[in-house]
Parts: C-alpha cells; structure tokens; sequence
C-alpha cells in the first residue's frame, strides 16, 4: 500500500463553492478517459495514515516542455512531452492511482486557440500514452480568464469536477504535483499533499519560491516525484 506521509495539519479551511465554468465533459469524449485503472483504487485506509489515491497532475512545466511566459501550446506540434513522462504515468496506473490532469489554459479566453484544440492535444498525447503502456484517467481544464470563475487554479472548481465523476476522491488521500504556486495553493487550499517541479529558471513563474515553501517536496522531474512516492 502507498501511504501519504503526515505533515503539519493546514490551518487554511476552503469554504467549498458549487461547481461551474470549468471544462469536462463524458468520459467518452476526446479529452476525458475513465479507464479500468480506477477498480484498483480502493485501498483500505489504515486508521493512522492516508492511503494514496489520486494523483492530480498539472500539465505545462510536469507532462510537457513549458513554453516561456505569455507564451502557450497551441497544437499537438508544439506539446513537447517531457523525458519520462510515459513511464512515470504508468507506474502510477501500475499501483492502481487515478491520475488526473488539471490544467489553466487562459488562452483559450484571449482568443489564441480554441476549446477543440486544447481536447486535441489531450487526445494525442492521451494516444501517445496508450502506445507507451500508461494512461491519464480524466482531463480537465479551466479555459477562462483571471477572476472570471471559480475553476482556474488555485480555485476548486476542478477538483468539484474531478469529484462528480469520481466520487471516491478525497483530497486528504490525493496529491497535487505542479510547477506553479497556483498549483501548490490549489493542493494545499483542498487538504491534499503537494510536491513543486522545478522547471528551468527562465521558465519558472513568479511565486516560485513561495510555491516551494508550500511544497510538502520539490521534484527536478514527474519521474522523481512519482519515485519518491513510490519508492
């Protein structure tokens, strides 16, 4: 069994909002996969420790090359997947983990590509992984601008959405793994444990050392965390 390590309790309370804005649709559509991985999820919790569950990715900066500031993934050409990537995910599929993308992608709502070409790259990176033995269980995005819906990280919407397609999730036996201090605040914010990728510093965004101060752990790479959480 796979047991989330305790740390000091948060003192943060969320106060839960109803879910809306956000993108996801049925499991059966390009961008969301709800494979035979998650029937191996149900671990029992030990009454002291959390048994791992979820494992909630952020995609830019952890799956795939994070393209410079203001700048972003338009198509399935410019998605660089990182080294390590696929095997990573699939030894999180081998030790029955949902994995969970969750990902802001401001650029849709200032016009620079569309909600069908962020499900493309979801669709071709999902079939990339598929032909490496690894699987993403469901993809979620939040398309709109700042302040304009509760969904854009570091606000729950995602996970809301995350939870009403998988309602065995809880986020005190879930991970957030991410490169960004919205990704760590979302993470903490829910209760979950939180590790911070390091990305290049000329591609890391503000906040950054806060982000790690935040961070349960700091990873060089997926390949790492997913080590360290595995062993």
């Amino acid at each position: 069994m796979i047991r989330i390590l305790e740390v000091e309790a948060l003192s943060e309370i969320l106060i839960k909002s109803p879910s809306s804005g956000g993108f996801h649709r049925d499991c059966r559509k390009a961008h969301c996969y709800d494979g035979d991985v998650n029937i191996y999820a149900d671990y029992m919790v030990n009454a002291h420790e959390q048994v791992l569950r979820t494992v909630f990715l952020d995609r830019d900066g952890v799956l795939n090359e994070k393209m410079p500031e203001g700048c972003y993934v338009t198509r399935w050409e410019e998605f660089q997947m990182l080294a390590g990537v696929p095997a990573a995910i699939a030894r999180l599929n081998s030790a029955g983990l949902r994995v969970i993308v969750v990902s802001n992608q401001r650029g849709v709502a200032r016009g620079l590509y569309t909600l069908a070409d962020v499900e493309a790259i979801h669709a071709a990176f999902q079939r990339e992984l598929q032909s490496r033995g690894a699987q993403v269980d469901a993809f979620y995005f939040c398309p709109h601008d700042k302040r304009s819906c509760i969904c854009r990280k570091p606000l729950p919407g995602m996970f809301e959405q995350a939870m009403a397609q998988f309602p065995q999730i809880e986020a005190t036996s879930s991970v957030m793994i991410g490169d960004s201090l919205s990704d760590m605040e979302f993470g903490r914010r829910l209760g979950m444990k939180t590790i911070f990728i390091e990305v290049s510093p000329e591609r890391q965004r503000p906040g950054a050392e806060t982000a790690r101060t935040l961070a349960d752990l700091c990873c060089h790479s997926l390949s790492d965390a997913v080590e360290a959480l595995l062993g």
